[in-house]
């Protein structure tokens, strides 16, 4: 493909891609192919020779789209988004044409110091402590997601915790005590802590334990709950070394009681504490959420994904450090043919020692190009219309509480309901618990009402969910919460409009009436064959 050819391919391109955004919202959100569709229409093999532009790009269409579950829909309210917007794309096209390895800041001075630039500018929009500057100790690294940032800061913060617990024995001993305290390092989340914190304390090879928390305090960790986990460590014979904090879990978009987390650290500070906001954090660009960003001066690194709620294409997660050393004696290794005059002078940031590969694309231009794009207040308009959207869908839901509790106090634009059977309905509000006196379980023949009355709601939650995703016009994901089967609906990306959400509560509403009746009618007709038996 020369240059003309390119230029006619580029064009091509860039308006099939804008007419499938221009017709996203009409298309089923969620695939509908088997496993195994592509191989069955693709070839055996690759073509002997190559192919014109015209012919590719048609299969776009008819065999890649249709395996495509399209995030980007209006009606996609699962999950949490992945921003896509036309200032990212222009971003990842240039990176593309500008492609380096760029692990040091030879390979390009303009990808290293871009990066340095836009995520400075990102914690000051974010209200993060000084202390995350790449002015002072600390500095910010663009990692791929934040299952990748969390495994990156857990490796470092293992090889701090042995460095400190050996300093000043000599090699021998070292070696020995290193290889016995090994086998006792423990990493800590939440019970609602992303599995990703689990599976970095897989890849670090150490133990891993769970805080307990409590539907009375909205799934938050506490200070208290933190204490008791560490002290229970600490008799097992454990090493705590790293403790996984969240502003915004998966399950609820619950926010760890920081304050509380941070006297704690003052009687164990040892320990790394790493606060993931792959979602949430984005909110923290409005002033009426900083108040979250107070003690996280307290603790070692913060990390949030631009590329989930921030209108940047993935992959785009901001990994942020208290003491950057702690990152590069971890994971620095300088064989000759990396040395460079400017990597040894020390003046310059070689960010293959912030992060586990070698390599790394530019990613700091889309970055630059959506801020510059947007600006600090469109972005604040953004998060802002997302909340008010999940206002009202929050609104939209309570005012059904004869089809649905919401489970905990929605927030971030994010609400948890699940679907309450008839019997349990009765005229009881939405924060309500379904009434335990009632008929259907005094009946002498439910010896455990409480335990009856979860699995009757959690079996006609989960056959609703299903309904809804199996027809494909919105899709929600679902999530098990304390034993509670529940629905999760976010509608977050750039597309989101009330009259989606509107649309969304109805079907909702549609699909709970539709499954009630049937299970009504179900249970009436078992109940009239035990009478005829």
């Amino acid at each position: 493909m020369d240059s003309e050819q390119f230029r006619k391919a580029g064009y091509a391109a860039i308006d099939e891609i804008i007419n499938y955004y221009d017709t996203i919202a009409d298309r089923r959100v969620l695939s509908a192919v088997e496993p195994g569709y592509l191989r069955k229409i693709l070839p055996d093999g690759p073509p002997a020779q190559g192919e014109r532009w015209e012919d590719i790009q048609k299969d776009i269409e008819t065999k890649i789209v249709p395996g495509l579950t399209h995030w980007q829909s209006p009606n996609f309210m699962a999950f949490f988004p992945a921003s896509s917007t036309y200032p990212g794309m222009l971003g990842e096209l240039y990176s593309g044409a500008f492609t380096a390895a760029a692990f040091n800041w030879l390979c390009s001075p303009a990808i290293t110091e871009l990066e340095t630039i836009v995520l400075d500018w990102l914690a000051q929009m974010l209200a993060l402590p000084s202390c995350y500057l790449s002015s002072g100790e600390g500095g910010g690294v663009i990692q791929g997601s934040a299952s990748e940032a969390c495994v990156t800061v857990m490796v470092a913060a293992r090889d701090r915790y042995l460095r400190k617990a050996t300093e000043g024995m000599g090699e021998i001993e070292k070696e020995e005590r290193i290889g016995v305290l090994r086998g006792k390092l423990v990493a800590l989340g939440s019970e609602m802590t992303h599995s990703s914190t689990q599976k970095a304390a897989l890849i670090a090879g150490v133990r891993y334990r769970s805080v307990p928390v409590m539907i009375k305090d909205e799934f938050s960790m506490t200070g208290d709950g933190l204490r008791r986990t560490l002290e229970q460590c600490r008799r097992d014979g454990l090493e705590p070394f790293f403790l996984g904090a969240t502003l915004g879990t998966t399950a609820t978009c619950a926010v760890d009681r920081f304050g509380e987390i941070a006297e704690v650290m003052k009687d164990w500070p040892e320990l790394w504490t790493h606060v993931d906001a792959a979602y949430a954090g984005s909110a923290l660009v409005c002033e009426e959420y900083q108040h979250h960003a107070k003690h996280l001066g307290a603790f070692d690194s913060f990390d949030m994904n631009m590329h989930k709620w921030l209108l940047t294409n993935f992959d785009a997660s901001c990994l942020y450090v208290k003491r950057r050393r702690n990152l590069t004696d971890a994971l620095s290794i300088t064989p000759s043919y990396l040395r460079n005059e400017f990597s040894d002078s020390g003046l310059v940031t070689d960010y293959r020692d912030w992060q586990i590969p070698l390599g790394r694309r530019f990613r700091a231009l889309k970055i630059w190009f959506v801020m510059r794009t947007y600006g600090v207040e469109g972005l604040k308009a953004h998060i802002r219309n997302h909340i008010k959207l999940g206002d009202l869908f929050h609104s939209l839901i309570s005012s059904r509480s004869d089809l649905f509790q919401i489970l905990t106090t929605p927030a971030f634009a994010l609400t948890v309901l699940t679907v309450v059977p008839r019997s349990q309905s009765g005229g009881a509000s939405a924060a309500s618990p379904p009434n335990l006196a009632h008929e259907a379980y005094t009946n002498g023949f439910t010896p455990d009402a409480a335990s009856q009355m979860k699995m009757d709601a959690n079996a006609l939650t989960k056959e609703v969910y299903e309904l809804i995703n199996s027809r494909g016009e919105i899709y929600l994901t679902s999530s098990v919460i304390s034993g509670t089967y529940a629905i999760r609906v976010v509608s977050a990306n750039p597309k989101a409009e009330e009259h989606y959400i509107r649309n969304a509560f109805n079907i909702l509403v549609k699909t709970a009436e539709e499954v009630s009746l049937r299970s009504t009618a179900r249970d009436q007709g078992l109940k009239n064959n035990d009478i005829r038996n």
